[in-house]
């Protein structure tokens, strides 16, 4: 096999088992399903990725990475106005978060128990998101746009509002209208925090 073709291979083996591992979880999703969607055989993928552990593990590795989504939000943070920059956090939170990263099967190892660096790579993640948000709410304090606060708890408080919302989306098929919502959260945060 060429390095092409293997490279083809394994990004298909990586597409299908992405898809098979978040509607199934790893105990119920077999390497024979994916051999047979992929139209490969079992020692490519293990050529590939070395298990199915391995191949589980590259799949949740791809799909809930936050990287993109944090480099959006940093972007918008880094504009001159905080409480611009703060609006357009909040607009880019809702329309981007990456909700796949959330697929519960991507979480799932032989049992119903939870895989825990899966687990520590999305807290990581959003952890870093926090402090996006924090350093914010501290540019908007020392603009003297808000009141002095504990920046870090305002924080949380802004992201429990904005996860409410994505999280309704993503666990209950709950739709709302996000550019709406995200006006509501800016306008009733802003005020608090005046």
């Amino acid at each position: 096999m060429q390095a092409h073709e293997q490279g083809v291979a394994a990004e298909k083996i990586l597409e299908v088992a992405s898809r098979l591992f978040a509607q199934k979880g790893y105990a119920n999703a077999s390497i024979r399903d994916i051999c047979k969607e992929t139209g490969t055989t079992a020692p490519v993928i293990y050529y590939h990725f070395g298990s199915k552990k391995g191949l589980f593990d590259a799949v949740a590795r791809s799909k809930i990475s936050m990287r993109d989504f944090i480099v959006k939000l940093t972007k918008e943070a880094s504009v001159s106005d905080p409480e611009e920059g703060l609006r357009a956090f909040i607009g880019t939170y809702l329309t981007s978060f990456p909700e796949h990263a959330f697929d519960p099967g991507l979480y799932m190892r032989e049992s119903a128990t939870l895989d825990k660096k899966s687990a520590q790579i999305v807290s990581h993640d959003l952890d870093k998101v926090n402090a996006i948000a924090t350093g914010l709410i501290k540019r908007c304090v020392d603009a003297k746009a808000f009141r002095r606060t504990q920046a870090g708890l305002a924080a949380d408080c802004l992201l429990g509002m904005l996860n409410r919302a994505i999280f309704q989306d993503i666990h209950f098929s709950k739709g709302s209208d996000r550019p709406s919502y995200g006006e509501f959260v800016s306008d009733f945060f802003f005020r608090a925090m005046r």
